[in-house]
């Protein structure tokens, strides 16, 4: 089971990756394990020295009590202390770096989720990036034509 933030790719620019546990509930891991995370719009913000994971959507599990479950809380994220002071270091350093979810996926009976330091794109290099995909696919796409033939 793994879980693509499908957005990243074409809002970041990706420089480092680092995987963090999250805390979750029994209910939330159930949810997870049936596929059930929307990490679209989803960021991860450190506040008071540790990792939170902003605005991710996890449906309630069907078959577990619902009252008072909010799917868009925050979630801490586990992370070694030296990655942590790597990542504080690098962000207050400068240079608008942010963390961005990438990927949810479990490693055995644990959940994890795959953070990202990057850099925010602009909307030029947004249009660019895409429209250098679209070129790729036609050639792609011609070069099958012309081999068919």
């Amino acid at each position: 089971m793994k879980i693509v933030n499908r957005k990243f790719h074409r809002d970041y620019h990706e420089i480092e990756r680092y995987e963090a546990g999250i805390v979750l509930t029994g209910a939330e891991v159930k949810s997870i394990r049936a596929g059930r995370l929307n990490l679209d719009d989803s960021f991860v913000r450190i506040l008071s020295d540790e990792p939170y994971l902003i605005n991710a959507q996890i449906p309630a599990y069907e078959y577990a009590r619902q009252d008072g479950y909010d799917a868009k809380r925050s979630r801490k994220l586990l992370l070694h202390k030296k990655e942590l002071i790597r990542i504080l270091t690098k962000i207050r350093g400068g240079g608008s770096l942010t963390l961005a979810p990438v990927a949810c996926y479990n490693k055995g009976p644990l959940i994890k989720l795959e953070i990202a330091l990057a850099r925010g794109r602009k909307e030029l290099e947004k249009r660019k990036l895409e429209k250098a995909r679209d070129i790729k696919r036609e050639e792609k796409r011609e070069v099958k034509e012309f081999l068919k033939v």
